[in-house]
């Protein structure tokens, strides 16, 4: 028996003994112009890229006006015991987390806690003071101080997550992370580079002192039980371990294997609640989050921004001149928002996407898009160490998917 066909035998399996935990209603696609070939399209690319052993297990979801008409899952969600990979998959997020702590910040502008034009020590005087790197070691004053805006599109001034390893921001909490960055100077001025840094972390901190809740707390209560997102939070409960897939990697001849070691659990709730990328979800819930900010704001009853919030967050925000360079040379028309990158210009970014589509992708290689222009959304999972680096072994799934899933939209008008 090959090992797609034992995969295949497992899922189907799976699928009579599993818990009805995926409750996803699919539409018909042309229902909502879709060609259904199109997407057998999709699964075969994704498919494809199992039976070749590049990827472990995939799972897709692809929505229109609403109405899920994709929902696939094929492979295993670990390659060694071959456990398959299932519709209720529990992935680990990493920065997918980012957009989920830029809403909770945005509810609270919204309640006028912060504004946009904040300097940021408003919020956290500890910050009142720091200084910027300057040439030869000097630090020097900050030109403007730091506003809450740079903070929510990575223009802040503070460096490269790369540029505080041997700080270990995360030993203990949220508190112990902002003492450590009010000792050390910025890497520039604010304002004046795109840099993928602790941000969003300070967002998280930020989120607790102005609710006066913990950040884990703060995304259930405002965030995760508005959305009937139920499989989302920075641990797992013990009772779905089974449902949580494994990390893999390549072995020398590019083939998929398991990662040593495979990824810890966290089944208790940590000490340092990262705002920045420390969550699990599944393809399900992350696209009931999508949808709700593509619906603008709400979704079943549920709100969770007001519809010009949600555009205030896909709105570029960067200054002339600074660029999103998350893995090497700018991104040529792609711009920057609250927590979301967001496509200024289609055809300078080679994107079939429409305009002002805004996402972000998590570092074990989950993606996402939102598509305001196709009322689209888009969601992907898989789990790699370094899923998301180009070159890093990994297909290029992110390119793939929206090639493939425009394609299948052949009937823009219904």
């Amino acid at each position: 028996m090959s090992i797609t066909q034992r995969l295949l035998l497992a899922g189907a399996v799976a699928l009579i003994a599993a818990p009805a935990f995926a409750q996803v209603k699919l539409a018909p696609p042309e229902s909502v112009g879709f060609s259904a070939s199109g997407l057998k399209a999709l699964d075969g690319e994704m498919h494809a890229l199992v039976d070749q052993q590049k990827l472990a297990g995939v799972v897709t979801l692809v929505a229109r006006h609403g109405k899920v008409v994709h929902f696939d899952a094929y492979g295993a969600q670990d390659a060694v015991s071959k456990a398959p990979v299932t519709t209720g998959t529990i992935f680990r997020i990493a920065s997918m987390t980012k957009p989920i702590t830029g809403v909770a910040m945005m509810q609270l502008y919204e309640q006028g806690k912060w504004k946009l034009d904040d300097p940021v020590s408003k919020h956290i005087p500890a910050f009142a003071g720091l200084k910027v790197k300057a040439a030869g070691g000097a630090a020097v004053a900050q030109d403007q101080p730091m506003t809450m805006a740079q903070l929510m599109s990575h223009t802040a001034g503070f460096d490269v997550s790369a540029g505080y390893a041997g700080a270990n921001l995360s030993e203990t909490d949220l508190q112990g992370m902002v003492d450590k960055l009010a000792k050390l100077p910025l890497a520039t001025q604010p304002g004046t580079d795109w840099a993928y840094g602790p941000v969003v972390n300070i967002q998280g901190y930020i989120v607790e002192k102005l609710s006066g809740k913990s950040l884990d707390r703060y995304f259930q209560d405002h965030i995760f039980t508005r959305l009937g997102m139920k499989d989302t939070q920075f641990w797992a409960d013990p009772s779905k371990a089974a449902r949580i897939s494994s990390v893999h990697t390549y072995d020398p001849a590019g083939k998929i294997v398991l990662a040593n070691p495979p990824g810890r659990v966290q089944t208790t709730p940590p000490r340092f609640l990262a705002g920045s990328g420390g969550l699990y979800s599944t393809a399900e819930d992350y696209w009931r989050f999508a949808q709700a900010l593509l619906n603008g704001g709400e979704l079943e009853g549920g709100r969770i921004l007001k519809p010009e919030t949600v555009k205030l967050m896909r709105r570029d925000v960067l200054r002339p001149g600074v660029g999103v360079d998350l893995y090497g040379p700018v991104q040529q028309g792609v711009g920057f928002g609250m927590d979301f990158a967001v496509l200024r210009d289609p055809a300078a970014a080679k994107s079939p996407q429409g305009i002002d589509s805004y996402w972000w992708g998590g570092a074990f290689g989950t993606w996402f898009w939102i598509d305001p222009t196709n009322d689209l959304v888009f969601v992907g999972m898989i789990q790699n160490l370094r899923g998301s680096v180009p070159g890093g072994g990994t297909p290029d799934v992110r390119g793939i998917t929206p090639r493939v899933v425009y394609q299948a939209l052949t009937d823009r008008a219904k």
